[in-house]
């Protein structure tokens, strides 16, 4: 299972990053490339405690759900809503410059990856808490899910 704690995974998503142009067509959903990196960025912001979401996971959220997120080993399909606040059409972090935007992204996985930890992890707004493997797992595919809708190479 891939995972941004293995320094190979972690490599070839940060290559997927660099192919994302702002003009890159997406292949579902209502995000330009350039809101995504943004999106993506916000929700790390969110987990390392630097963006506030509100939590509505429920029950089935925060166990089956999480599990066959992180453990199923199939991609993750079009149509997953967002919470608010890192939905680019409402909360979102607006998009700027784009290369510096990307920087931003590639600073966030640089932090979430770093050891020792600078930060605590949030409860994931969804999903709720999760250990530090199951984060670096959700990480892993959350970005590879958007990569995908951009058309920048599969995971």
């Amino acid at each position: 299972m891939k995972t941004l704690a293995r320094a190979r995974d972690k490599a070839e998503i940060l290559r997927r990053v660099r192919l994302v142009r702002p003009d890159s067509a997406r292949r579902w959903g209502r995000m330009s490339a350039h809101q995504m990196v943004c999106h993506l960025t916000d929700t790390f912001r969110v987990v390392v405690g630097q963006k506030p979401a509100v939590c509505t996971g429920s029950a089935f959220d925060r166990t089956v759900l999480k599990w066959v997120a992180l453990y199923v080993p199939v991609p993750w399909p079009p149509g997953i809503r967002t919470t608010p606040e890192v939905d680019q059409l409402q909360g979102g972090t607006p998009p700027a410059e784009f290369a510096a935007d990307v920087a931003d992204l590639e600073g966030m996985v640089e932090l979430i990856t770093a050891v020792p930890r600078a930060f605590a992890w949030q409860v994931h707004p969804r999903l709720g808490p999760m250990s530090h493997p199951a984060w670096m797992r959700w990480a892993y595919l959350h970005m590879d899910h958007h990569l995908r809708q951009f058309g920048c190479g599969i995971g």
